[in-house]
């Protein structure tokens, strides 16, 4: 249960925890996720977002802990998406039908697709007003970040952002605020940038650039996923700037995976020769890691080097779906390699190259394989072949 928690005079938080919820699409939640909207209080009330369907009861009993819910005048929805829009229906049919649903253009053609019933939409352009009252609420158009009808509400007299899924963690603990988690969020918010928003990275920069053209003073950001930043909103904003850039540290993914542990003495040597020149590697196996943790690792690596055994004329399945999930999010800027053991034919090093050539990465080495159970020698190899790929890393550390 979501207690309602007030964020500044006549607004607060009415969203729901999902406790249980251990995959979004994919993305590992080991804690979690919240469905976050918020109510504001004025001559009109305005509650923006909803949450998951079947969190409608919480939000309502949430809402009613502040207003009787037929209060409210208007509903924002600034993301079609179902976690924010799913209890929608429920939500109108309790505040009365007749009642306004604000949302961007695409959004008003999305929420027809999904809900069959008789909500009252109504699209505002982009950079629209609306007073409310005392306040006055700003419509930003986000298209793409990370669905085609995402937009932001702003709160100009307050500096409050309602960032729909941008600056967003997937978290469901006891913190309602950044400075109550600390650091940690952090770590979070990085893993939600790199499995969600990775793709849309140079919207990401459009949009930090209009808005610092703007001049928006942002004192508070509120996203639809996890913690409130209050505490030192820039410092977020600093991180997507950074993230959305691509900027790689000294630092490497030795990915694998492996059946007779073969390609896995492969990658511990391999790991061993990138250490050896002062460069971070991360060794990570496929079936022990998740997807979606491989892919934050990878987020801020220069290199990504993968291995797998031939199976069947092609590379190894968990390999395959982690190097599918990869190719989606568009890791730019990045090097290449691999390396792998094989019985007969030895496919699984050629394939690796084709996928990292149509991710458009360089391919610093054309790859080593190995039959069957590779030899003190081939060891060597795939240290020197690791030694190698550390040093291109330094160079264009370095250089930049």
């Amino acid at each position: 249960m979501f207690k309602p928690v007030q964020i500044a005079d006549g607004i607060y938080s009415v969203g729901c925890r999902d406790w249980d919820i251990r995959d979004f699409h994919g993305y590992s939640t080991y804690e979690g996720t919240s469905y976050n909207a918020f109510l504001i209080l004025d001559e009109k009330n305005v509650l923006v977002d909803t949450v998951k369907k079947e969190f409608t009861d919480e939000l309502l009993d949430n809402i009613s802990k502040i207003i009787d819910p037929a209060k409210i005048d208007l509903v924002i929805s600034n993301h079609t998406e179902m976690d924010h829009s799913g209890a929608l229906p429920g939500v109108m049919q309790r505040i009365g039908q007749d009642k306004t649903v604000l949302c961007s253009k695409m959004g008003l053609k999305n929420l027809r697709s999904h809900f069959t019933g008789s909500l009252n939409l109504k699209a505002v352009d982009n950079g629209e007003e609306l007073s409310i009252g005392k306040r006055t609420l700003t419509f930003i158009e986000t298209k793409m970040l990370h669905w085609p009808d995402s937009m932001f509400t702003y709160i100009k007299d307050e500096g409050i952002l309602f960032s729909s899924d941008a600056f967003g963690q997937h978290y469901a603990g006891d913190c309602a605020f950044d400075d109550e988690i600390g650091d940690a969020v952090m770590d979070h918010a990085a893993k939600y940038y790199a499995n969600i928003l990775l793709n849309y990275s140079s919207r990401v920069q459009d949009l930090l650039e209009s808005v610092k053209e703007s001049g928006l003073d942002i004192r508070m950001i509120c996203p639809d996923h996890g913690v409130i930043w209050r505490d030192d909103p820039g410092k977020i904003i600093a991180a997507y700037d950074r993230w959305s850039r691509q900027e790689c540290d000294k630092k490497a993914v030795v990915l694998f995976d492996t059946m007779w542990s073969s390609t896995a003495k492969m990658a511990r040597e391999i790991a061993k020769g990138i250490e050896s020149v002062d460069v971070k590697v991360r060794l990570m196996n496929t079936r022990k890691c998740h997807r979606s943790d491989i892919m934050t690792e990878v987020m801020d690596a220069t290199a990504l080097i993968v291995g797998s055994p031939t199976l069947n004329n092609g590379i190894f399945p968990v390999v395959a779906d982690v190097m599918t999930y990869i190719k989606g999010l568009k890791p730019k800027n990045r090097m290449a390699a691999a390396f792998g053991s094989y019985g007969w034919s030895g496919e699984a090093v050629k394939i690796l190259n084709q996928e990292f050539d149509a991710m458009k990465m360089e391919i610093v080495d054309q790859g080593f394989k190995v039959q069957y159970v590779p030899k003190k020698e081939d060891l060597d190899q795939c240290f020197e072949l690791g030694k190698k790929i550390g040093l291109k890393i330094v160079e264009r550390i370095e250089n930049k």
